[in-house]
């Protein structure tokens, strides 16, 4: 066991002498939906559930993959990788995939995943699994790739083996967290800051919607297009602008039609971008109610400009904003379905908890599941 962190008892059997156990965790994110494709901010945190690797070298030339979750075993050889769509082990391979194309020779390997990450759920699960793939393969053959490449290469595996164009905030996320802060990061330039996160008398519960929409892939990639069909309309007039992060209030109403889609879709990336700082300089002064407000306006903002909601999210926030012990909620992650995220007093979460889940299961016809959470550190070696 390193950094306090121990094998998780269900990982325990596949480990051995010589096996490499990585822990790669989830993450939530504060505020900051849906900017970081767009070279935006983001203001995430890594938490304290995780996906766990467990590697051993075995010198041949195969792969054998094992989930413990699903119970199932992949064995191919080195020189015939593919994904396989839907698969828990395109996110393996396709970070193999990244590090053979960079000119990295990765010879034969076991790996056994096991992790506690709610899946679907909307805090990154296939980003743990990629970023804790990549950091024990370049520890395990001493590649000498630094975090940052490591959270690229890990992005790119998701764009070309998972076929989701996502941005670099979860990947980021997993391997540089904090514990106790959650980070700034600038996803054009990807410089960060650590913020501190001083919950005080509050804590962080997600509420699971149960909602896993099929829309969620493919118009998560309809609307990075609609984002760059209004870059597209603001250069003919600013071609300084590269993306919406380079973009103003003012430009928006300029240059794009207010009745055309992508001025709401484009209006909601810039308004949040400049809610983000603003809710860091909350944090600095301390002012967690006020932080809090910005996320009740950032669902807003998603639900109505950029229209990646669904009902039982805005069910799930509509219910918790008349709350005096909940400050701030909105949904989180990809969008259609998954968790809200709120910030809860502590004392008042049974209570909370016991009216609102008769009262969704009744309104929505599910079961609302819940998790509390905790900021926790980054991707890192928890057995050699």
């Amino acid at each position: 066991m390193e950094g306090g962190y121990r094998i998780p008892g269900l990982l325990q059997p596949y480990v051995n002498a010589q096996t490499l156990v990585v822990r790669s965790p989830g993450r939530i994110n504060l505020i900051g939906e849906h900017t970081d494709y767009n070279n935006g901010f983001v203001l995430p945190a890594a938490i304290d559930k995780a996906v766990y690797v467990a590697v051993d070298k075995t010198g041949g030339a195969a792969y054998r993959l094992h989930s413990v979750d699903f119970n199932e075993t992949v064995e191919l050889p080195a020189a015939d990788i593919k994904p396989v769509p839907g698969h828990w082990s395109t996110y393996i391979l396709g970070v193999v995939a990244q590090l053979t194309a960079r000119g990295f020779r990765v010879p034969g390997f076991s790996l056994t995943v096991y992790g506690d990450v709610p899946l679907g759920a909307g805090l990154s699960s296939s980003a743990a699994i990629e970023c804790a793939t990549a950091f024990a393969l370049n520890e395990l053959l001493g590649f000498g790739l630094s975090l940052k490449e490591l959270a690229l290469l890990s992005q790119k595996a998701e764009h070309e083996y998972a076929g989701v164009n996502c941005g670099i905030m979860d990947q980021f996320a997993s391997l540089f967290g904090k514990k106790g802060n959650v980070i700034q990061l600038d996803c054009r330039s990807l410089e960060y800051t650590y913020f501190p996160l001083e919950l005080k008398e509050y804590v962080i519960l997600l509420l699971d919607t149960q909602v896993k929409h099929s829309l969620a892939s493919s118009e998560y990639n309809v609307r990075r297009r609609q984002c760059e069909t209004g870059v597209s309309l603001v250069q003919e007039k600013h071609p300084f602008v590269t993306s919406l992060r380079d973009v103003t209030p003012v430009m928006i109403e300029e240059c794009i039609p207010a009745k055309d889609i992508v001025y709401k879709r484009c209006r909601y990336v810039v308004e949040e971008n400049i809610r983000l700082q603003e809710g860091c300089r909350d944090l600095l002064g301390g002012d967690l109610h006020s932080f809090g407000k910005k996320m009740y306006a950032t669902h807003e903002g998603l639900s109505k400009d950029y229209e990646v909601s669904c009902t039982e999210l805005d069910y799930l926030v509509t219910s918790v904003k008349s709350r005096p012990e909940v400050i701030g909620a909105r949904m989180m992650g990809g969008g259609f379905g998954g968790c809200t995220i709120n910030i809860v007093q502590q004392e008042s979460v049974e209570k909370l908890l016991s009216e609102l889940t008769p009262a969704y299961a009744a309104a929505m016809g599910r079961e609302l599941r819940h998790y509390l959470v905790k900021v926790e550190n980054g991707t890192s070696i928890i057995y050699q």
